[in-house]
C-alpha cells in the first residue's frame, strides 16, 4: 500500500497504488507489448518479404505490390515470393530478400505438405495448420489482433453511450430518470442472439456490423453506475453553487460531475474489454462472427472442436484466450484497488 503524501497528486497517488500491485502492473506491461506486436503482425509473420534488394534498387513488398517482371519475370501478376523462380533469383550475388521470421500469411496456403490436414507442428509450421492448410500461428497472431481491436472499439462505444445515458438520468431524474429505466428494462428484455442470428442471415457478416449489434447493449450495464454516481453529486453544494451562478447543465455534468464519476468507468473498462473479447470469440465459434476467411480465435476453436485429434488447434488458442482474459482481470483489479477511496 502506498502512504498518503500530501505533495503528491490525486492522479500520480492513484498511479503509484496501481504499480503497488505488481501483478495488475506486470500484466499491463505484458498486455502492452503483446498488444504492440500484433500491431506489426505484417512484420512478424507473412509470406511476403518486408525488403528486397534487386539489382542495387530496394522494394518494399509488404506496402507495394510488384508484378513479376519487376524481377524479371514474364508474367504482369503479383509475384509470388515463394516460387523457385524468385527464390533462385534472390540467392544471385547482390540480391537479397528479408522475410519476417514466420513465412506465412494469414491465409497462406502449405502446399508442401506431406501430411494431411490439420497437420501439427513442423519447422515451418511452429504450431501446425488448420484444416485449410494454414498456418495456426499467423492466424493466432492476427486472430489475437483482431479481438483486442474490437474489444477495444465495443468498450469505446458502450462506455461512450453508457456515460452519455447514465448521465441524463442522474442529473436530471424525474421524468427523464423514469423513461429511461423503462426504456432500460423494455431493450434489456430483448434476445440479444436472436437478433444477431436474424442480421446475420440479412447482412453480410462482418466485424462492423456486430461492433454496432453489439454496441446496441453493451451500454446498459454501465449506465447504472454513471446513473448513481451523477445522483449523489448533483444534490453536492458546489453544484447548487454553479447552478446559482447560472453555469450551463452540461458544463455542470462534464467539468464537475463525470470527473467523480469516472472511477466506476475506468475499474470496470477491464472486465468488459474481456467480455467484448468473450462476445466475439463466442459469435465466431458459433458461426455469426466475422467472415470465414478471417482469422479468429473463435474460429479456430470451432477447427478444434471438430479435429479432436488436432490437439494443437485448442490448446494454442484456448492459451492465448485464456492468457489474454487473465492479463485483463488482474489488470482490473490493480484499477480497482487504485481507485478504491478506502485505500490511501
Amino acid at each position: 500500500m502506498v502512504h498518503a503524501d500530501r505533495t503528491v497528486s490525486p492522479a500520480r497517488r492513484k498511479w503509484l497504488q496501481f504499480r503497488a500491485n505488481r501483478r495488475g502492473f506486470y500484466s499491463l506491461v505484458i498486455f502492452s507489448v503483446l498488444f504492440v506486436l500484433s500491431l506489426g503482425a505484417e512484420l512478424v509473420s507473412n509470406d511476403k518479404p518486408f525488403l528486397i534488394v534487386y539489382q542495387g534498387t530496394y522494394y518494399f513488398p509488404l506496402f507495394k505490390t510488384y508484378p513479376e517482371t519487376t524481377f524479371g519475370g514474364i508474367f504482369e501478376t503479383e509475384t509470388d515470393y515463394k516460387d523457385p523462380f524468385f527464390v533462385k533469383l534472390m540467392k544471385e550475388d547482390q540480391n537479397r530478400a528479408y522475410f519476417p521470421l514466420n513465412r506465412h500469411y494469414y491465409d497462406t496456403i502449405n502446399y508442401e505438405l506431406d501430411v494431411p490436414v490439420p497437420s501439427p507442428p513442423t519447422r515451418d509450421n511452429i504450431l501446425g495448420t488448420d484444416d485449410r492448410g494454414r498456418d495456426v500461428f499467423a492466424r493466432l497472431l492476427y486472430g489475437f489482433r483482431l479481438s483486442i481491436l474490437f474489444g477495444l472499439a465495443l468498450t469505446a462505444v458502450g462506455t461512450i453511450i453508457g456515460i452519455i445515458c447514465g448521465a441524463l438520468q442522474g442529473y436530471f431524474g424525474g421524468r427523464t430518470d423514469l423513461f429511461f429505466q423503462r426504456f432500460i428494462e423494455i431493450w434489456g428484455s430483448m434476445p440479444e442472439l436472436y437478433i444477431l442470428i436474424i442480421f446475420a442471415s440479412i447482412f453480410k457478416p462482418s466485424a462492423l456490423l456486430l461492433l454496432v449489434l453489439l454496441s446496441l447493449f453493451s451500454w446498459m450495464g454501465l449506465s447504472d453506475y454513471v446513473r448513481a454516481e451523477f445522483l449523489r453529486g448533483r444534490n453536492m453544494d458546489y453544484v447548487k453553487a454553479a447552478q446559482a451562478l447560472g453555469v450551463s447543465n452540461t458544463v455542470i455534468m462534464y467539468r464537475h460531475l463525470l470527473p467523480n464519476g469516472m472511477t466506476p468507468v475506468i475499474t470496470f473498462l477491464p472486465f468488459r474489454m474481456s467480455a467484448s473479447i468473450l462476445a466475439l470469440t463466442s459469435l465466431d465459434f458459433l458461426g455469426l462472427g466475422v467472415p470465414p476467411t478471417t482469422p479468429s480465435l473463435g474460429e479456430l476453436l470451432a477447427q478444434g472442436k471438430a479435429n479432436i485429434d488436432a490437439w494443437w488447434l485448442s490448446l494454442s488458442t484456448f492459451a492465448v484466450l485464456v492468457g489474454s482474459l487473465i492479463l485483463l482481470i488482474f489488470i482490473g483489479e490493480a484499477l480497482r484497488e487504485a481507485f478504491d477511496p478506502r485505500k490511501k
